[in-house]
């Protein structure tokens, strides 16, 4: 007869199969009727000539969407923003932009702000990695501060990578965090404000994480199985911003949620490099 344990380790097993199946099938991936299609739509955006600012360009999200920012050439002058200069061999990146900047005295770097009609924030660390106070003050203060002087500079559409499940309510620093982020660039009111909730992002860095590494390698089967409930691929996250970034929206607020995010992300998915 097997033991308690067993039956423990089975029950744990259903309960979380099922929370899995009732996220694949009821969380909305719906997206807005367009008049035209995907392709459409970033040929007649490119038509605008507007620029914009990328925040977090060195980590993963910001780095894949660089790569997709340049590809699609969706705006005519792309700036980083950040505390270094980053060096680049590829010549397709030799018309970015940067703007080196200390976060810790942003007001003096109000200039970099300003003069971008969009903005993507894929700023954050994590409290491994700074601590509990630096995550703070990366996620929560940096990010803010950045958002509040873009407002004033003249920026339009704010794009945010949240999280899923962030909450500012929460009783779990990163999820509250995240939360409160959100609620207080909404309260700027920015013409049009996006927020990108990601589950699991899937994808090998660069910085050794090991415990990431082996919580990712574990979620691949789960991934399989459930393939909007738990995770996303990190190129879907950059080209579901993108492709959002182009959508005609009646919205002020757009709070897009993982599995609306992989439904965006393989929008035109046949003309695109690479899958979501």
């Amino acid at each position: 007869m097997p033991g308690t344990g067993f039956w423990c380790v089975g029950a744990v097993l259903v309960a979380f199969a099922a929370i899995s199946l009732h996220q694949e099938y009821s969380q909305s991936g719906d997206l807005p009727r367009m008049a035209a299609d995907i392709g459409t739509l970033r040929e007649e955006y490119q038509k605008l000539n507007r620029s914009c600012f990328l925040l977090g360009a060195s980590g993963e999200t910001g780095k894949e969407l660089l790569k997709q920012l340049l590809q699609s050439r969706l705006f005519s002058k792309i700036t980083l923003i950040g505390r270094r200069k980053l060096e680049y061999e590829d010549q397709a990146y030799k018309d970015v932009l940067q703007e080196v900047v200390d976060f810790e005295k942003l007001d003096d770097y109000a200039s970099a702000f300003q003069g971008h009609d969009v903005g993507f924030c894929c700023l954050g660390t994590t409290k491994g990695k700074s601590g509990e106070a630096g995550f703070i003050r990366v996620d929560h203060d940096y990010v803010v501060k950045s958002a509040e002087l873009a407002k004033s500079g003249g920026c339009k559409h704010f794009n945010l990578e949240s999280s899923k499940g962030a909450n500012k309510d929460s009783s779990f620093l990163y999820l509250r965090v995240k939360g409160e982020v959100e609620a207080e660039i909404e309260e700027m009111g920015f013409e049009r404000f996006s927020i990108f909730r990601p589950a699991v992002l899937m994808v090998d860095r660069v910085e050794s994480r090991p415990m990431e590494w082996f919580a990712r390698k574990m979620m691949v089967p789960i991934a399989y199985m459930f393939p909007t409930a738990h995770t996303v691929p990190i190129t879907c996250v950059a080209k579901a911003m993108l492709n959002n970034a182009v959508m005609p929206s009646e919205k002020k607020v757009e709070l897009l949620e993982n599995k609306a995010i992989h439904s965006l992300g393989k929008l035109g998915e046949a003309d695109a490099k690479g899958k979501c």
